[in-house]
């Protein structure tokens, strides 16, 4: 049996993929690791202990700082001149700073094993402006996404050949987003609509498996086509 650690376990993406490894219950051991259940990924003393003591094959990062689209997002006026740079400062420890963290204490203390980052479509493209009318999509969100792109081709160069390090860029995920927003965000993907979570699981599985014994440093865009056009 492989072990698998689901790093932010408890979000929308996390339960979902961590629900699935976990009906493989034959193949999958998933631990879970995530600010619910107490653990604080930006505590680097804790990240450094907890992985001394959880050794595993298979490494899933899917924490991180997002502001995400409710029915109360533009009840506050949110743009490019009024982020303030702490917000933007604590973007950058929790999706870039701690991760990195997460991701070499993996390494320490594994001598062979697989890494799935996961950055998301603004870390590509910027967000269009019309998407966002009042409250802007933070820049910071944005700018450490990217970085987690990067980050992935970095540790994949230095942490071969016993580690592979790759890259899920995610579309938006449906829910609970407001009726406008989906209209808006459907006529702009050329698959005419959100993802639905469960869209994943196929891909997670290849990369939590020897089928992808030859990938690392790679990017994968699921994104329904947005970044073709």
């Amino acid at each position: 049996m492989e072990r698998v650690i689901i790093a932010g376990s408890r979000g929308l993406i996390g339960t979902e993929i961590t629900k699935y490894l976990k009906s493989y219950n034959i193949t999958y051991d998933v631990i879970e690791l995530d600010l619910q259940l107490g653990h604080d990924l930006n505590d680097e003393g804790f990240v450094k202990d907890w992985f001394s003591k959880n050794k595993a094959d298979y490494l899933i990062n899917l924490f991180a700082l997002n502001d995400h689209v409710n029915k109360d997002r533009d009840d506050v006026v949110q743009d490019l001149f009024n982020f303030t740079l702490e917000s933007f400062k604590n973007y950058l420890d929790v999706n870039i700073v701690s991760l990195f963290s997460v991701c070499r204490e993996f390494a320490r203390n594994n001598k062979i094993g697989s890494i799935i980052n996961f950055s998301g479509l603004y870390g590509l493209v910027s967000p269009q402006p019309a998407m966002f009318p009042t409250n802007k999509k933070h820049v910071g969100y944005c700018v450490s996404k990217a970085g987690v792109v990067l980050l992935t081709r970095y540790l994949a160069t230095h942490l071969a050949p016993n580690i592979r390090v790759n890259c899920l860029v995610p579309g938006g995920v449906l829910h609970k987003q407001p009726e406008d927003f989906l209209k808006e965000y459907g006529s702009r993907v050329p698959m005419g609509r959100m993802m639905n979570v469960s869209e994943l699981n196929g891909i997670i599985k290849y990369l939590c498996s020897e089928d992808s014994s030859y990938v690392t440093g790679s990017v994968f865009n699921i994104d329904g086509g947005w970044t073709t056009i």
